[in-house]
């Protein structure tokens, strides 16, 4: 509904915002399509999503996001590259150059919440200036269902989102036009100079990693599925490593594909939709996404459309390679109602490994999986960050989600540790990058080889196979698994130049030695003595 009146009972004047606009509050998804559309921020489709440009930036702009230095949260942080200090003045002045800017604007406001188990739930409140993001919020957060929740609604984290704003750096402190600002103190974000919805979206995960892990629940980066019989499987994976693809399995039922925490009660999801990453996905090997991609109420950002035939082409990157599908979890056959399952059996760690020398799949020790999970490597893919290129850049993520953990790598990993050691989780280490020769000169292993794997380890199969212990990464491959080659299985025989092979997985276990020092005065011996071995 339209709110031009009661200004005090929406609750926008405590955040000094006055003169605006209209305020459109909680409009359903048909509402904010035909705002939308007729502000000209978007087409609709064929068969009804609604397709719009994010501007500049078709990815996150994590250089330009920060945390504000007060004295409620700062001895809490892991100040980092991940976690820059932003001036509390600095903050208070820029806040206000946004608040002037809001005069006379119409405003769309989104009441929600995060977190399914009603014991950890967080009611947030989203403020745009765009109608597709108000409906992104709709989208992507756990909707408030019932108007007496709504009229007393309170929200304990406020979003801003100002993509038309753009800072000056000389006066406000930025590092460019662009800022995601997050103020733990007065639990308020800031974001202007992006359009790209996932700046919402991770900014509110990032105030979940610093929320639940003090209160004893691990906040993870990662999607989760169930079987027919209840068990549960985790993927983590930085953007590109086939979090939500290899969970939107046919087989098994979606719990949610990339945020969840872990109580002492399991698994439950913080929100209540899906971000998948679209570009050149087909019916046959995603079909599940690629449905969404064609329904109404699922925004496509980015995406390539004929605006005559009003056709999406999933194939052009001419925007970006970072196309995005933003859609509820209703559009998705098979999934949980209650997001919320039991503690996991399995667990897979996704790298997205540009060397070429990982294996498929590798059995791991418990301390082998705290190791890796502490390091997060993988490969960035194209578009996912402004600044990419073409080719994959190799990081070292810690707990597969850096940008969004703002207490110290060790917090999550300490209860990651303990999690699948009480539990006795199964974890895997998974490579979904590159097989038989490095970035260039080997491909991409395929997605129906990877998803078959994941299977097989699901079912408890790959664990009664014969395993072969890797001299130099320490971890158990299997040696054969079904319709897998086992050239594939085992890289090394999968390589035209066995001696390049050894100099690639030598250099690489190099790279994660070399990365591991910074943990290393923190980190239990177990845990330290359990990566590559480079004096075998």
């Amino acid at each position: 509904m339209v709110m031009e009146n009661h200004k005090e009972w929406l609750g926008l004047a405590k955040y000094g915002i006055k003169n605006q606009g209209k305020i459109y509050r909680n409009l359903p998804t048909s509402m904010l399509y035909e705002e939308a559309v007729s502000r000209q921020e978007g087409l609709i489709a064929h068969l009804g999503p609604i397709v719009v440009r994010t501007g500049q930036h078709t990815g996150r702009s994590p250089d330009d996001k920060f945390i504000v230095e007060e004295e409620f949260s700062q001895s809490k942080i892991g100040w980092s590259k991940e976690n820059k200090p932003f001036d509390p003045a600095k903050f208070h002045a820029l806040y206000q150059r946004v608040l002037a800017y809001l005069q006379g604007k119409d405003l769309f406001v989104q009441d929600c919440y995060v977190g399914v188990d009603p014991r950890y739930s967080i009611p947030i409140r989203v403020i745009t200036e765009y109608a597709w993001q108000s409906l992104f919020a709709r989208n992507m957060f756990l909707q408030v269902k019932e108007t007496s929740q709504l009229n007393n609604f309170a929200p304990e984290f406020t979003v801003v989102s100002m993509p038309r704003f753009q800072a000056s750096p000389d006066i406000d402190g930025t590092r460019t036009e662009t800022f995601i600002i997050i103020n733990f103190k007065s639990k308020l974000v800031l974001i202007g100079g992006s359009g790209y919805g996932g700046e919402i979206k991770k900014s509110i995960f990032t105030v979940l990693n610093y929320v639940f892990p003090q209160s004893g629940v691990l906040s993870m980066h990662c999607s989760a599925n169930m079987g027919k019989q209840g068990d549960v499987a985790l993927f983590f994976g930085l953007s590109g490593t086939g979090k939500t693809t290899l969970s939107t399995d046919v087989e098994r039922r979606l719990i949610g594909d990339d945020e969840h925490g872990w109580s002492d009660d399991g698994i439950f999801n913080f929100e209540g939709g899906c971000y998948a990453k679209v570009i050149r996905i087909s019916k046959e090997q995603e079909p599940q996404i690629y449905e969404c991609t064609r329904r109404f109420g699922t925004i496509l950002e980015n995406v390539v459309i004929d605006s005559h035939t009003r056709r999406i082409d999933l194939n052009d990157a001419t925007i970006t390679e970072n196309t995005r599908a933003s859609y509820p979890l209703t559009h998705i056959d098979e999934f949980v109602p209650s997001g919320k399952g039991t503690h996991p059996c399995n667990s897979f760690l996704l790298s997205c490994d540009a060397s070429g020398v990982l294996p498929p799949i590798a059995l791991l020790t418990p301390e082998q999986a705290a190791y890796y999970f502490l390091q997060g490597y993988t490969a960035k893919v194209a578009g996912t960050e402004v600044g990419l290129g073409k080719e994959p850049k190799i990081v070292f993520s810690s707990c597969f989600g850096a940008p969004f953990l703002p207490l110290p790598p060790m917090k999550y990993a300490e209860l990651f540790m303990e999690r699948i050691t009480r539990h006795k989780v199964k974890c895997w280490l998974v490579n979904t990058g590159w097989i038989n020769g490095e970035f260039g000169k080997g491909e991409r292993i395929p997605i129906h080889y990877t998803r078959s794997l994941i299977r097989s380890a699901i079912k408890g199969d790959l664990a009664q196979v014969p395993m072969e212990k890797d001299q130099l990464f320490g971890f158990l491959v299997p040696s054969v698994s079904g319709e897998i080659p086992s050239e594939i299985l085992k890289p090394s025989t999968g390589w035209k130049d066995n001696n390049a092979y050894h100099h690639g997985a030598r250099e690489l276990a190099a790279k994660f030695v070399d990365n591991f020092k910074k943990f290393i005065s923190n980190v239990p011996g177990k845990i330290a003595d359990s990566g590559p071995m480079l004096d075998k």
